[in-house]
């Protein structure tokens, strides 16, 4: 961590630090085969709330290595891992919310845990203006995480969106988007992704140019703390579905909401919703939103792409109040009962059964997997 950081701060002013993202980006190598698969994980909010920041503190710095070591594996092993990052990377001071600003050493230890894209289009995205949007994409470029939501200015947008994905022989458009920021309006040149259909329209239209094997939309969408997705969620997913839009990855409400495998008769192919993922890392105590899902998107494809398989699995933040850690730690739903406390237990325990009764019962064939 201190050695990946250390390079952080080496290459952030180097002149040649910063490059231009391509449109068509290769995360991972891999062997080319007749069927071909592509794992895709998707994680939710990754925040950072004053306490994180202060219990992450050491010395002159910042450590948040023992935060993703349960689930660390887990996500090295997607093909292709990504995040909704609803914070800015906007300097010192430091901040939690209302208007988020994380330490450099956040992302690099997102970078260390193994994500390879962020989703940076959310209602705390202007969260330091100008300066927290522009440094959140240079910290972004410097640990060459890549990234999609936020620009600096059109050309930048124009030339990295849609974002093309090109990895294990797929070609996969990614889109994002949010429903606003929080009453704060981008500064010229700056641009945030707006959940606006003519835009939305014509970004679907260029994705279709490149004659990809998937579009998918991220979209920071709905009401904080409902369960259920709203009307106007469920209108947008259909109207995304109808404009060629292949599978939907929803986040903001910082609590799951249920997740759908459905049947395109017409198309003959199987869409994915996920309306929420609620939080993957925070401090929000409130019941059900300690806690969100990991999502595991599986398409494989020979003369045709297809959902090989979809399913979720929960994960709990442990918080020092509650576990006696020094930091945040993420948990995989299945860890060892030995590995935590009787308070620590117990809130586990309510988060899965909370989660499970939701999803049992309304999810449409997305199961539950279990990972250590």
């Amino acid at each position: 961590m201190k050695s990946l950081f250390a390079l952080l701060l080496l290459t952030l002013f180097s002149s040649n630090s910063i490059n231009s993202q391509p449109a068509y980006t290769s995360i991972h190598s891999h062997d080319s085969t007749r069927t071909k698969k592509i794992t895709l994980l998707f994680a939710g909010d990754l925040m950072q709330h004053q306490a994180q920041i202060d219990a992450a503190r050491i010395g002159n710095g910042y450590d948040y290595s023992d935060c993703f070591k349960y689930v660390k594996n887990e996500i090295e092993k997607a093909d292709v891992a990504i995040g909704n990052l609803e914070v800015t990377l906007g300097g010192k001071p430091y901040s939690g919310y209302p208007n988020f600003s994380a330490p450099d050493e956040f992302l690099a230890a997102i970078k260390e845990a193994g994500f390879d894209i962020m989703l940076t289009a959310n209602n705390h995205c202007l969260d330091k203006g100008k300066k927290g949007l522009e440094r959140t994409i240079t910290m972004l470029d410097s640990l060459s995480i890549n990234y999609l939501g936020t620009y600096k200015d059109q050309n930048e947008r124009a030339s990295k969106y849609p974002y093309i994905l090109k990895q294990n022989g797929f070609k996969i458009a990614i889109l994002n988007y949010t429903y606003g920021t929080n009453g704060i309006e981008a500064r010229h040149p700056n641009i945030v992704n707006y959940i606006q259909k003519d835009i939305i329209e014509q970004d679907i239209n260029n994705a279709l140019k490149h004659q990809p094997d998937a579009i998918i939309a991220c979209m920071h969408w709905g009401a904080e703390y409902i369960h259920q997705p709203s009307k106007s969620q469920s209108d947008l997913a259909n109207w995304l579905l109808s404009k060629g839009v292949t599978h939907i990855i929803g986040s903001h409400p910082h609590v799951l909401q249920p997740m759908e495998l459905r049947h395109d008769t017409i198309n003959n192919i199987k869409n994915v919703i996920i309306y929420s993922q609620g939080n993957f890392i925070s401090n929000m105590s409130k019941r059900a939103t300690d806690g969100g899902a990991f999502i595991k998107l599986t398409l494989e494809k020979d003369s045709t792409t297809r959902v090989a398989n979809c399913e979720y699995s929960l994960v709990w933040t442990g918080r020092p109040i509650i576990t006696g850690n020094k930091n945040f730690v993420l948990y995989p739903i299945n860890i060892s009962p030995d590995s935590l406390n009787d308070n620590s237990r117990n809130k586990l325990s309510i988060f899965a059964k909370d989660s499970r009764k939701l999803l049992n019962e309304k999810n449409i064939e997305i199961k539950e997997y279990f990972f250590q």
